[in-house]
C-alpha cells in the first residue's frame, strides 16, 4: 500500500503512518491459515510449495544415496562373523577372563554365596540361577552343526562341538547342584575371544598345586600330555584359614579341553564349563575361594588389575553333618609328613582330580 506524501514549503517531507488493518485475532489467524486475496496458504502460493517440495525431495534423495553408498562401503570392509581388529590390536587383548555362576543377580550382594541347607527358599534361589545358566547346554543339540568332538577329532569348518552337562559328575539338577549340602557347585568358563588358541602347559610349572602336577605327571607317564590337552583349573581357599576350612575341590571336567578352541564366532558355539564341586565346607563362615586357570599365554596377577583367576566367597549355614571334618592347619603342622591321596576319575578321554588344600602349593 503506497503511503502517501506531502512536502511543505520548508523542505521536510512527511509520510503518513501505516494504518494497520482493523481485524480480529481470529480473523488474522485465519488469513494466516489461507488468504484468499493472494491464494497464499501459510505463506505461499501452491507453487511455491511445489517448487519448495520438489528441491527438498530430490536433495534428501541425493543426501540417503550419499550416506547409502558411504556405509556399503564400511560394510564391505567388515567381516560379518569375525571384527577387524583380534587379540592384541584389539582393546579386549589376548589375555581372557576367568568367569563363574551362579552369581546373584542383586548387586548388593556382589560375589557372595550365601544359603542355608534348612531353608528351601535360599536353596531353590542359586538352583534357579544355575538352571538359567545351563539352559542353552541342556537344549537339544542333536542336528545343525553339532558334532561330538574328542582329543583326536575336532569339529569341522562351521561345526562346533557339543557341550552338555553329562561330564558335570555330582553338580546336577537332580544333587540340586549340591545346593543342598555343604559341597555346592561353582561352574567356570573363560570370556571369549575370536581366534585365541591357549598354549598349554604339559608339564609341571612353578606354583603349580600338586594335585595338578601329579596330574600332569600320569598323563605323561601314559603318553597322552601332547593329546590330551586343557586349560587347565584349580581352585583354593585365600588365607590359611580359608584352606582350613575345605576339604578340597573336585573338578568335572579338570579344564577347557583343546577342541573347544580357537573359537571362531560360528553360530551356536557353547563356551566348556568346567563344574567345581566344593567339598565339605565348615558351616557358619565365610570363605573365599580363587580359581585360576591354566595356560603358558594367559597372564596370573592379583590385586586391583587381577587377571587369569576369579575370585568369590561363599557361607553355608546350618548344623554340620560330615563324618569327616575338614583338616586345621594345626593338624598339618603336627604331621608334616600326611598328605591327602588325589582321587582320580575318567571323564572323556581325560582325568578328573580331586584337589586338597591342605596339600596345595598357594599359587603365586
Amino acid at each position: 500500500m503506497a503511503i502517501s506524501k506531502k512536502e511543505p514549503d520548508n523542505g521536510v517531507v512527511e509520510f503518513q503512518f501505516y494504518q494497520p488493518e482493523n481485524r480480529t485475532k481470529w480473523e488474522a489467524f485465519r488469513k494466516a491459515i489461507y488468504d484468499k486475496s493472494t491464494n497464499q496458504f501459510l505463506g505461499r502460493t501452491p507453487k511455491s510449495w511445489g517448487q519448495l517440495l520438489i528441491f527438498y525431495s530430490i536433495f534428501y534423495i541425493v543426501l540417503a544415496a550419499l550416506f547409502a553408498v558411504c556405509m556399503q562401503g564400511l560394510f564391505a570392509t567388515l567381516d560379518d562373523r569375525q571384527p577387524r581388529w583380534k587379540l592384541g590390536e584389539s582393546l579386549i587383548g589376548e589375555n581372557p577372563g576367568l568367569g563363574f555362576r551362579p552369581i546373584s543377580d542383586k548387586t548388593e550382594e556382589g560375589s557372595l554365596i550365601w544359603y542355608n541347607i534348612t531353608n528351601g527358599t535360599t536353596i531353590d534361589k542359586w538352583v534357579d540361577l544355575v538352571n538359567t545358566f545351563l539352559q542353552p547346554y541342556n537344549a537339544n543339540q542333536s542336528g545343525q552343526n553339532f558334532v561330538s568332538c574328542n582329543f583326536e577329532k575336532g569339529p569341522g569348518e562351521d561345526e562346533v562341538c557339543r557341550t552338555t552337562s553329562s561330564t558335570f559328575g555330582n553338580c546336577t539338577l537332580e544333587n540340586n547342584y549340591g545346593y543342598n549340602s555343604f559341597s555346592p557347585c561353582m561352574f567356570l568358563k573363560l570370556n571369549r575371544i575370536i581366534d585365541w588358541t591357549p598354549v598349554y602347559y604339559t608339564s609341571t610349572q612353578p606354583g603349580m598345586p600338586k594335585e595338578l602336577s601329579d596330574h600332569l605327571d600320569n598323563l605323561k607317564a601314559a603318553g597322552k600330555s601332547e593329546t590330551d590337552r586343557m586349560v587347565w583349573v584349580t581352585c583354593n581357599g585365600i588365607d590359611d584359614i580359608d584352606k582350613e576350612n575345605i576339604k578340597g575341590f573336585r573338578y568335572h571336567p579338570p579344564g577347557f579341553a583343546s577342541y573347544y578352541y580357537p573359537y571362531k564366532n560360528i553360530k551356536n558355539y557353547l563356551s566348556p564349563i568346567v563344574a567345581v564341586e566344593i567339598l565339605d565346607l565348615t558351616p557358619n563362615i565365610v570363605v573365599t575361594i580363587e580359581c585360576r586357570a591354566w595356560a603358558a599365554n594367559i597372564q596370573y596377577r592379583t590385586g586391583l588389575n587381577r587377571a587369569g583367576s576369579v575370585r568369590f566367597e561363599i557361607q553355608v549355614d546350618g548344623e554340620y553333618k560330615a563324618t569327616t571334618k575338614p583338616p586345621t592347619i594345626s593338624s598339618i603342622q603336627q604331621n608334616n609328613s600326611t598328605v591327602v591321596p588325589t582321587t582320580t576319575t575318567k571323564i572323556e578321554n581325560s582325568t578328573a582330580f580331586t584337589s586338597s588344600p591342605t596339600s596345595v602349593t598357594a599359587p603365586s
